[in-house]
């Protein structure tokens, strides 16, 4: 980053700012980007900024530290099965209290302080996401099903209140709470949210922030692009594994859906996302669809 001016970033930013405006940007936030303070005023900045310059910025958030943090004071100890939490109807209680409530209340007060109109959604605002429970399977024998309590796969996401919001200059802010058809609560992996939500909304990016520098291989080098059967090789071999499996499958659904492009990138780095949508510079992983 330290080989460019300001005035070079900005020259080479006017290319991408045409490009994009006007067009969705799905933000998956999540990991240490979330809880350091001087990244989290970094992201909100960018959030503002994307906005400002005509794009559609929708953000997608996670909460596993601070859903663990509750449940450790409560005495509780999370589990997870196939990198999902196990959710009993009193730590779905506290998972609607810490991302509905306290996550997602953060965000929207640092992107408002920053400039934005945020507004904070759960998957029951404009009955937006639609669940049902999801059944896990065993990743060494496909047979095997585990039951992890009310952890939600979607049925279907209705974006209209998202879109109405875009349209009147408001960042969406989105906790990945679905509702079922008795009206039951549903935890569900934020990466899927943001991956489903991308593809309903035509998203032409889905950025997921995560707190490693992208996908690595066996060497610890980075992967700057992959594809579906690259990513098949990595799984087989067990270079991607536990809470990575259904982030890079919700990436590739959105990318085989029609979400032009989607980056895991490092929410460890202030400023990324801005520089990996207004810069030619690659920061994490690209995954593509073919």
């Amino acid at each position: 980053m330290s080989d460019f001016s300001p005035a070079d970033i900005l020259a080479q930013a006017l290319p991408y700012i045409r490009k994009f405006h006007g067009k969705t940007l799905v933000i998956k936030y999540g990991g240490n980007a979330m809880t350091d303070p001087a990244l989290q005023k970094a992201f909100a900045e960018d959030v503002v900024l994307l906005k400002l310059v005509g794009m559609n910025p929708v953000v997608v958030h996670g909460g596993g530290p601070q859903i663990e943090g509750l449940l450790q004071r409560l005495g509780k100890k999370g589990e997870f099965i196939e990198g999902m939490r196990v959710t009993d109807a009193e730590t779905m209680e506290v998972v609607e209290w810490v991302l509905g409530g306290e996550v997602q209340q953060d965000i929207v007060g640092l992107i408002n302080q920053a400039g934005g109109k945020a507004v904070g959604l759960t998957g029951r605002d404009g009955a937006m996401i639609r669940a049902q429970k999801l059944m896990v399977h065993d990743s060494k024998d496909p047979e095997k099903e585990y039951d992890v309590g009310q952890v939600g796969d979607i049925v279907s996401i209705d974006p209209s209140v998202v879109k109405a919001l875009q349209d009147d200059a408001f960042i969406p802010v989105v906790s990945p709470i679905g509702f079922g058809e008795n009206n039951e609560s549903y935890n569900i992996n934020a990466d899927v949210v943001a991956a489903k939500l991308a593809t309903v909304l035509g998203a032409e990016k889905l950025l997921m922030l995560t707190n490693i520098r992208g996908v690595l291989d066996k060497q610890g080098e980075l992967l700057t692009e992959l594809t579906p059967r690259r990513i098949d090789e990595l799984v087989a071999d067990g270079t991607i594994s536990g809470g990575m499996i259904p982030k890079i499958a919700g990436a590739l659904d959105a990318a085989k859906s029609g979400v032009t492009a989607v980056h895991i990138i490092d929410g460890r780095v202030p400023h990324a996302m801005l520089l990996e949508v207004l810069t030619e510079q690659a920061f994490g992983t690209m995954i593509r669809s073919y």
